[in-house]
């Protein structure tokens, strides 16, 4: 407890939690998955096939157990440091949907609330498609709080140091302490075209294009800060995941599959891949890492293992207790720190103005310079 007094989180008094969301049984499934593509004429029948990633886990996603589990520790976090603020659980897909969410805020009487996205990049589909959906939760709620939309922490430490450690713990469980392995980053794979959208050519936004940019700064920043550890110097490869939609439009690639049959080409034995992308253990990570991705290491030869996620690691719950103080002080008209770690500066507290466009056209977006 600070001897001072609690620190000052003025002018919110709540946090809402947003994120994505997931099935929690079986007969979820399909209509989760329906929410998801909305609008892309998708038939049921293939939805049924793409459910069968859940299926092989009992139809659950991890994602809201995960973040309940994030909410719980903030919870434990800001009364260890004497903060007194209600803390909220929204998705864009699934229950807790966040309209219901902004509307139980409102009838709780929340006049503004600091909103942290589990999604830690600049994307149309990581940051203002999120963006979007609040301006829309908000249209249909009378009286709805004001929110304000923290920052990106790509490069924040509370995200960056978790990532190094536990790059060095998986480094330790291989054969050797892991002195040839290479390591593979790995994110949720957008279309080209989304990358090249996404940032803004306003000068106090993010510079295009920001997802891939944004990684590589993270990546480089693991990959240098794991080098001073081990004394060693590890190959690393920024990869991608998940791809999805018509096969005709280019996504950012190689896929992690592709790119571990090149590394057994090039005699490559040793793998340990890194959820760059992702905060927690979601469906990409264990499904597309540990049970695909894995079993294509398997069948070449490579000794591969997962890195963990910051998932409740302590320096990521801080992390955001930081922002939420960061975005207070500024809202106060102060001049916080802002930690950042790489080649980049924080980003802005307001997206810039055109930042990463939808592709199929303008729609209402919160928290930008244009909104």
């Amino acid at each position: 407890m600070n001897p001072a007094g609690p620190p000052d989180v003025l002018p919110y008094d709540a946090l809402l939690v947003l994120s994505f969301g997931g099935p929690e049984k079986p007969d979820d499934v399909v209509p989760f998955l329906e929410n998801v593509t909305r609008g892309r004429g998708i038939p049921r029948e293939r939805l049924a096939q793409v459910g069968e990633h859940y299926f092989l886990f009992g139809g659950k996603s991890p994602i809201n157990d995960q973040n309940r589990a994030l909410i719980a520790a903030l919870e434990k976090d800001f009364a260890e440091h004497g903060i007194d603020l209600p803390i909220y659980f929204g998705n864009r897909n699934w229950d807790p949907y966040l309209a219901d969410t902004l509307a139980e805020m409102t009838a709780d009487g929340v006049e503004r609330a600091a909103v942290f996205t589990t999604s830690a990049y600049s994307s149309w589909s990581s940051c203002r498609q999120y963006r979007e959906n609040l301006a829309d939760a908000v249209a249909e709620t009378p009286g709805a709080p004001v929110l304000d939309r923290l920052r990106q922490y790509y490069n924040h430490p509370g995200f960056i140091e978790p990532a190094v450690d536990a790059v060095l713990s998986s480094l330790a469980t291989l054969p050797g302490g892991g002195d040839s392995a290479r390591l593979v980053f790995v994110t949720h794979s957008i279309p080209t075209e989304m990358n090249d959208t996404s940032g803004s050519e306003d000068p106090a936004g993010q510079p295009r294009p920001a997802y891939v940019t944004q990684h590589r700064s993270a990546v480089e920043e693991v990959a240098r800060r794991v080098r001073e550890a081990t004394g060693r110097v590890h190959r690393h490869d920024l990869v991608y995941c998940s791809r999805s939609g018509a096969p005709s439009t280019p996504w950012l690639e190689p896929d992690v599959n592709d790119h571990l049959e090149e590394l057994a080409t090039d005699g490559v034995d040793q793998v340990v891949m890194v959820p760059i992308g992702f905060v927690s253990d979601h469906m990409e990570v264990i499904y597309d890492l540990d049970t695909e991705a894995m079993a294509t290491a398997s069948r070449l030869g490579i000794q591969a293992v997962r890195a963990a996620t910051a998932g409740v690691d302590e320096r990521f719950v801080a992390m955001v207790r930081e922002l939420v103080l960061e975005r207070a002080a500024a809202e106060r008209g102060e001049s916080p720190v802002r930690p950042a770690l790489g080649s980049m500066m924080a980003g802005p507290d307001r997206c810039g103005v055109g930042c990463c466009p939808n592709p199929k056209g303008p729609r209402p977006a919160l928290c930008g310079m244009d909104s």
